[in-house]
């Protein structure tokens, strides 16, 4: 796919992946009120521009309103599950630091994302055999094309070691 219009890398699943904000599940909707002319609004301007992408990517249960010209100076609203609403002022600020403090106020602790993490690797990952609290399958015999357990479905006998000892004395007695 050709890289076409305004900062293409924007649309890459790499740089969509790179967001750093992911918001507490209490967090329903949010609001960009900025203006498209102006110093007070340059930070909210590349705010909107570089890092609402990643914050649509990594929260899609969130839904995210942009409204431009229709405030003297640019803030974010957002609106939480039991009605409360926070109001975040952007005036003068860089969209790093915007970032910061959105990530400070609303987002999930590393703590929080690290233990993520390490709970949906340990349950998803199918090389993962155990109790079913634990891991996806009890037993290496429930994965499709494998062996079924002996104990509830006799092998084969010429898998079975009896047979292959027996073959190869009979084998050595012939020659």
């Amino acid at each position: 796919m050709p890289m076409k219009g305004s900062f293409p890398i924007r649309r890459t699943l790499g740089y969509l992946q790179m967001g750093e904000i992911i918001f507490k599940p209490k967090v329903k909707i949010m609001t960009v009120n900025y203006n498209t002319r102006g110093e007070l609004s340059e930070g909210a301007r590349k705010f909107v521009f570089f890092n609402i992408p990643q914050i649509q990517y990594k929260n899609p249960w969130v839904q995210i309103m942009m409204f431009k010209n229709m405030t003297p100076s640019p803030f974010l609203t957002f609106y939480l599950v039991d009605g409360e609403k926070v109001l975040v002022d952007v005036e003068g600020k860089d969209h790093n630091q915007i970032t910061e403090h959105v990530k400070k106020i609303l987002g999930k602790s590393e703590a929080v994302l690290q233990a993520e993490a390490r709970a949906k690797l340990q349950a998803s990952n199918p090389a993962n055999f155990g109790h079913k609290k634990h891991c996806l399958r009890l037993c290496m015999c429930e994965v499709e094309g494998q062996v079924p357990c002996p104990g509830n479905i006799p092998l084969p006998k010429e898998m079975t070691g009896k047979y292959r000892s027996k073959l190869a004395a009979q084998q050595a007695e012939e020659s």
